[in-house]
């Protein structure tokens, strides 16, 4: 499978082809990387980059709200990364035609530290709902589409867990 992922402004070439049993070569930009990846979670990768070393990361993985947009958490951080971003980009109209009610859901667990919209508001695509606190990081879940607020299912210092309802937009 190839694809392209924009990570903090920069367009980056992932082909990933399975080698064997949890075993992938992924290719960025053009250099090879032999992987073992395992589960060790619902949102969680443990990824060996290294069998010589036993070099390992632990990367989180969850939906952003957006159909292509991923949450990652790797070293302490967690960044926004875009799948194949342009091509959509091309072809979509920002959101603002998608249709039937969106769910923003949590993405991994973490405390809600702002509610940014209220029930009955009207919101433009991409515009931030909910603030989220997890792994450490603050990070922004935007409205699917532009619409309307139906639902507001938190308020701030609510521990919630992974998969859960934050608002829904119609």
């Amino acid at each position: 499978m190839t694809f392209e992922m924009e990570i903090g402004g920069r367009r980056v070439a992932v082909a990933v082809e399975p080698s064997g049993p949890g075993r992938y070569r992924v290719t960025l930009d053009g250099k090879p990387y032999d992987v073992l990846a395992e589960r060790s979670g619902e949102f969680n990768l443990s990824l060996i980059l290294d069998q010589a070393t036993g070099r390992s990361r632990e990367v989180s993985v969850a939906s952003a709200g957006e159909t292509g947009e991923l949450l990652v958490g790797l070293g302490g951080r967690t960044v926004t990364v875009s799948v194949d971003g342009r091509r959509r980009r091309g072809t979509s109209d920002g959101g603002a035609h998608t249709h039937g009610e969106q769910a923003i859901v949590a993405p991994m667990p973490g405390r809600i530290v702002r509610v940014l919209v209220g029930e009955g508001e009207e919101v433009a695509a991409r515009q931030a709902v909910v603030v989220v606190e997890a792994m450490k990081m603050e990070n922004e879940l935007r409205s699917p589409k532009a619409g309307r607020v139906t639902k507001v299912a938190v308020t701030p210092g609510m521990l919630v867990e992974a998969g859960r309802v934050l608002a829904v937009i119609e």
